[in-house]
């Protein structure tokens, strides 16, 4: 049986040992100083104290030695205790409770993830704009001012199939002027102050089927288009026309399966194109795939099946009734039952450590009506074309990349049936790790006069920006957020 509970009684022990060694000694010492003859009886007594006197001193001397070197001692029963941390063992028996809840807690932690991230920039536009606006911009919207472009807080806990957890989840809540591009109009969102800060928050379980079927339940940034929200995990520090016009987040059901290590199949069932309330009863869906025909190579398939006209309307009275602020409404009659279809390909390709390439096309289509009544136009609205990427990483601290795209649009994304094209070049400077800075020069162009000028009415068919983005960012998350 082990002594480590009552550690202090080997201690106790050996005290007692020394005392009485010192009796010992001290009736030694007066037998010998006596003069008369002595006893045999009583010499026979002596030499077996001297004996035990001496196994005394010896056990004594390799306990001191033990004691400095902190080594465990024997209890006089087989068994030992480390004297030097009797006094911290006992403390650790009183606070084990405490411990093991810590431990819990810290192992929590372990798979979760904390993280921030601050997005600013000042952007001159040499259009020196009516009001200082950059048009067709998603992000950088404001010339000549000093702007915090979003603020970002991620809580990320996802599954760990090694640890036995099937489940997680992740909230990302966003701040600053990207808010109110992401989660901000109302003719989509009935209610979007509710949602406006909350950018994904999704459940994640990945069900035991083959290779295991990863389900997301939730709010969640849309991957129609190769570029996404955080501007560090971009090549260029300005957005492209195709994020801003395709869908920024979806509400619903996302699943994937892989096939294998190179081929995932994708599915959504979701309320519709930046839809966390539905306009309407339709369900629009996703059938996709990704795969990685090279080690160097990922290709992401799309297509996008949905209907995002409204079938009601905001009201101001709805009766007797109360209802929640902003769920008053009236129905469309008849409602426009077009069909919204998106033909969505990406691709990136890590041609060395240094070089990166990376292609997009698009193809979007939109009705009003499926089959038009005398009086109804069910003529589509037709947005095509894509955008070219490349990116040279010179050394930790420097890179280059340089961004070209085209749009032809029938009014669906600008209001203007024309030609959009944008070249756009960025030069990276990273002062250090969760701090980068960018310059950018870029150049959006048209056929047709759509962008702001100095003097009020008086478009341009051009508009040319210089930006400087600074950008931090820490947390334990590796990779892309």
């Amino acid at each position: 049986m082990s002594i480590q509970k009552a550690p202090g009684r080997s201690i106790w022990r050996y005290r007692a040992a020394i005392v009485a060694l010192c009796a010992c000694a001290v009736s030694l010492h007066a037998q010998s100083t006596q003069k008369e003859q002595p006893d045999p009886s009583q010499s026979e007594a002596t030499q077996k104290l001297q004996e035990r006197v001496t196994q005394l001193e010896s056990e004594l001397r390799a306990v001191v030695k033990q004691l400095q070197s902190g080594s465990q001692v024997p209890d006089g029963n087989g068994h030992s205790a480390v004297v030097a941390e009797s006094v911290q063992s006992q403390t650790t028996s009183s606070q084990a409770p405490t411990n093991a809840e810590d431990r819990s807690i810290l192992d929590f932690f372990h798979g979760t993830t904390i993280n921030v991230g601050l997005d600013t920039y000042y952007a001159y536009n040499f259009n020196d704009p009516v009001g200082r606006v950059n048009l067709l911009r998603a992000y950088d919207v404001l010339s000549n001012n000093f702007n915090l472009s979003q603020a970002s807080v991620i809580f990320d806990h996802p599954p760990d199939l090694a640890a036995g957890r099937r489940w997680g989840g992740r909230l990302d809540l966003q701040f600053g002027q990207a808010t109110d591009t992401l989660q901000g109009n109302p003719s989509n969102e009935p209610r979007p102050d509710i949602y406006r800060n909350i950018f994904q928050a999704y459940g994640t379980y990945i069900v035991p089927v083959g290779k295991g079927l990863n389900v997301d339940f939730g709010k969640w940034g849309s991957s129609l288009g190769i570029e996404g929200n955080y501007t560090k995990d971009q090549m260029n520090y300005s957005r492209s026309y195709w994020f801003n016009f395709l869908p920024f987040y979806h509400m619903g059901l996302r699943t994937s399966y892989p096939v294998n290590d190179r081929f995932a199949l994708n599915y959504w069932l979701i309320n519709g194109t930046n839809q966390v309330e539905a306009t309407n009863g339709f369900k629009d869906e996703l059938f996709g795939f990704t795969a990685k025909p090279q080690k160097n190579v990922t290709w992401t398939v799309n297509y996008y099946f949905g209907q995002d006209h409204p079938d009601r309307a905001p009201a101001s009275n709805c009766g007797p009734i109360p209802v929640q602020p902003g769920l008053c409404f009236t129905a469309i009659s008849p409602a426009p039952d077009g069909r919204t279809h998106i033909f969505d390909s990406y691709a990136t390709w890590q041609t060395t450590a240094k070089l990166t390439f990376q292609i997009e096309g698009d193809y979007v289509i939109q009705r009003l009506w499926r089959d038009a009544a005398p009086g109804q136009s069910s003529a589509p609205s037709v947005v095509t074309g894509g955008a070219a990427y490349a990116h040279y990483q010179f050394n930790p601290k420097f890179a280059l990349a340089a961004r070209a795209e085209y749009m032809s649009d029938s009014g669906l994304f600008s209001g203007v049936n024309q030609a959009l094209k944008e070249t756009t070049v960025t030069f990276d400077y990273n002062l250090g790790n969760g701090f980068l800075t960018r310059y950018e020069w870029r150049r959006d162009f048209s056929n047709q006069p759509s962008f702001l000028t100095d003097v009020q009415g008086l478009l341009s068919k051009q508009q040319n920006t210089a930006t400087i983005g600074l950008i931090w960012w820490w947390g334990r998350k590796e990779g892309s957020w």
